[in-house]
């Protein structure tokens, strides 16, 4: 499946990680005049399931549904099925879930039509992980290795991007070309602190790497003005 790449502030989602729906409707509310997409991830979903989905939704911006579902292949298509009617613009699973996992999903978001159907994006290796926490379960050769590793069976097996840190970008748009669809978390503007991201870059740094959207939850939602802070990443893009 081809995608329309996002220019300017159409690159930027905004993570909606807490389990407060009033928070995040305030965060909505600030930013979407400055906002691509919003993230719907484990947290609000976990706490408010579909009802919550549909209160960011109801924004009329599109929903990035980041639930990283990770189970058998019989279960993983059943949960891409439950949440298709929902719409979604993108959701994810795990990469490591493998080959058949992954194909289940992609026969699963076909059911609702080429033109209709949610990117189906495959994490790599989660931007919290360096080199030694891989090491520690037993991955060797360091986030590189792996991210080419599980990138390459995921676009083989049917997933039409990735979701990978910045670091990795460049690296991939070498080894894949253009055409899979990279989203990018992980991201911090300048003088932001890192928190529990292991892997980071700016947004102008991402962007100019390769990726097509970015991710960007704490230094928006937690900065003292949400809204100036999408605008001033906004900007940029």
């Amino acid at each position: 499946m081809t995608h329309d790449k996002p220019r300017g502030a159409d690159r930027l989602i905004v993570a909606l990680d807490t389990g407060d729906l009033v928070r995040a409707k305030t965060w909505i509310d600030a930013c979407s005049a400055n906002v691509g997409m919003f993230k719907v991830g484990l947290e609000l979903f976990t706490a408010h399931g579909a009802a919550g989905y549909a209160a960011v939704a109801t924004g009329g911006k599109p929903v990035f549904l980041d639930l990283k579902l990770h189970d058998i292949p019989n279960t993983v298509s059943g949960a891409v099925r439950s949440v298709l009617p929902l719409a979604p613009r993108m959701i994810t699973l795990h990469a490591s879930g493998g080959t058949a996992m992954i194909s289940a999903a992609r026969h699963a978001v076909e059911m609702v039509g080429t033109a209709a159907r949610p990117l189906l994006l495959a994490v790599t290796v989660l931007t919290s992980l360096d080199a030694s926490a891989l090491s520690a379960i037993g991955v060797a050769g360091g986030p590189t290795q792996q991210v080419l590793r599980l990138a390459r069976l995921a676009l083989d097996a049917g997933a039409d991007g990735l979701v990978c840190s910045p670091r990795e970008v460049s690296v991939l748009r070498d080894a894949f070309g253009p055409g899979p669809a990279l989203v990018v978390p992980g991201i911090r503007p300048e003088n932001a602190g890192s928190n529990d991201q292991a892997r980071v870059m700016t947004p102008e740094q991402a962007i100019a790497a390769g990726a097509d959207w970015i991710v960007v939850g704490r230094p928006i939602t937690g900065a003292e003005n949400p809204a100036e802070a999408a605008a001033a990443i906004a900007a940029v893009l």
